[in-house]
């Protein structure tokens, strides 16, 4: 399971080691892309077919929105092939997309990984921590139905 959180840190040539932990989760070519509020995703490649699924909910003819979900997502996905010392280089389109900088996290949700800058993601970090109050409670309630 991909949890916790790890630092990184992006060199001028966009080259980061991903941690090792999840280097061993996601496998030998792992598939980065964009990802929602600008944020980058880093999953494997079996739950990449998971998650073309559950983003086209298995339509075969695709509407105006399912194709654009293709395009922001597919259209801005790579293929990684991490280096001995587990490094891999973020592609200049996904670097600026994201605004990487130097200092990142990266943040284990289960079946992927974010890739954050620091800065923002300590800053996200502070406003989950005020706000995860009440969408547990939100969710106890749903529960109690």
């Amino acid at each position: 399971m991909l949890i916790g959180s790890y630092l990184g840190n992006l060199s001028d040539a966009h080259r980061v080691a991903v941690p090792k932990k999840f280097l061993i989760e996601l496998g030998q070519k792992p598939i980065i892309g964009k990802w929602y509020e600008n944020c980058l995703i880093l999953v494997s490649p079996e739950f990449w077919q998971t998650l073309l699924s559950r983003l086209t909910g298995g339509l075969k003819v695709a509407g105006l929105g399912v194709r654009d979900l293709e395009r922001f997502i597919l259209g801005n996905a790579f293929e990684m092939e991490p280096d001995a010392q587990g490094r891999v280089v973020i592609p200049q389109l996904l670097a600026e997309y994201a605004n990487l900088k130097s200092d990142l996290v990266f943040v284990g949700l289960g079946d992927r990984v974010e890739i954050w800058p620091k800065e923002i993601w300590d800053k996200k970090s502070g406003e989950l921590a005020k706000t995860t109050k009440e969408y547990i409670e939100e969710l106890s309630k749903d529960e109690r139905r």
